[in-house]
């Protein structure tokens, strides 16, 4: 639900907007706030930290509506404002845009226009807050951001956000790329670095076309998250067919070289995500950790060459799925009692 304020000395434009939008309100497809000076708006999203676009007049008391795209620059940089104004000369227009509105309405109102205008202005706030969730999730750039993308941003809002964290239910996957450290000794630093690239890649693939997220790369490793309908499935997916794509560079690699194999540890259930690092060197990892991850980890690094491992409550849930095969009981580091294993066949 998109939640809008309209700013506006005028007591029956509020009347108006309930009347006019009354259907999208019973759906709850929009939630209305109403101020009636600039001051009172700034006030109200103080209390309202969730409002995605600001409708306001320029001529109020107190603060008018030029004044308050001024502050809104400043200080609520992701919310779009819409100017609805009787004032619809191309100084004013001028003025607004230069403050950052993001479009203009004049008087009187043509509410089928309003009504098209907040539908563009909420899905443009849409992709602002898909691209700011994209880059809280890209490694690199957190790792990168300089004072120009902190500026653009918000800088107060960037840096909550980068500590905001919650607690999700998904599926983790370790994926070992077994003794390929060995192929260091006997080829060049730039030929190990292109191999462990190309493998990479054929893993992110795959990882990609099931929907999942390449977490983080750990020396000749990766850590996959999936999340969604279906997670687990969509991660044995993944999991099956970077085995199968490993097996099959393998076959047709020459003996005297090396043969490319994985080993891989797969679990499910809660993890706490959010953003693990350094805020002093700025390098931050968003990420996942728990217990759920932890076994992960540990089921890959028991697993054989070739291997795909899962725990028994993970077989349970996908077993009519998969052909799985018990292994029967190991010992995991950190693990008070011994984990029932399976291994993933097809």
């Amino acid at each position: 639900m998109a939640k809008i304020l309209v700013v506006d000395d005028e007591a029956d434009l509020e009347t108006l907007i309930k009347q006019k939008f009354r259907q999208q309100i019973r759906q709850k497809k929009y939630e209305f706030l109403f101020a009636c000076n600039g001051r009172h708006a700034l006030e109200c999203l103080e209390e309202n930290k969730d409002v995605d676009v600001v409708l306001t007049d320029i001529n109020m008391p107190e603060m008018d509506g030029l004044t308050l795209l001024s502050r809104l620059s400043e200080t609520k940089p992701l919310i779009k404002s819409v100017i609805i104004s009787a004032y619809g000369d191309m100084d004013n227009i001028r003025t607004a845009m230069n403050r950052g509105a993001f479009d203009f309405i004049t008087k009187p109102i043509n509410f089928t226009d309003l009504s098209i205008t907040i539908e563009k202005t909420i899905q443009q706030v849409h992709q602002v807050h898909e691209t700011l969730k994209a880059i809280k999730e890209n490694n690199i750039l957190k790792m990168y951001v300089d004072e120009a993308v902190l500026n653009f941003m918000g800088r107060k809002e960037f840096e909550k956000s980068l500590f905001e964290n919650e607690t999700v239910v998904g599926s983790v996957a370790f994926i070992d790329i077994c003794g390929f450290t060995s192929i260091s000794e006997t080829q060049s630093p730039d030929q190990v670095v292109q191999l462990l690239n190309e493998y990479f890649d054929l893993m992110v693939r795959e990882i990609i076309q099931q929907k999942g997220i390449v977490d983080k790369f750990l020396g000749d490793a990766l850590m996959a998250v999936f999340k969604g309908d279906f997670h687990l499935d969509r991660a044995l997916e993944a999991c099956l067919n970077i085995r199968k794509a490993i097996k099959a560079i393998s076959a047709s690699t020459d003996k005297n070289e090396y043969r490319p194999e994985v080993s891989i540890g797969i679990n499910s259930g809660e993890m706490i995500s959010g953003n693990i690092g350094s805020s002093t060197l700025r390098r931050l990892d968003y990420t996942v950790i728990g217990d759920t991850v932890n076994v992960a980890s540990r089921l890959q690094a028991a697993a054989n060459k070739g291997q795909i491992l899962i725990s028994e409550k993970s077989y349970l849930s996908i077993k009519d799925s998969f052909l799985c095969n018990k292994i029967g009981e190991m010992t995991l580091k950190n693990k008070k009692s011994p984990v029932v294993v399976y291994e993933v066949l097809s």
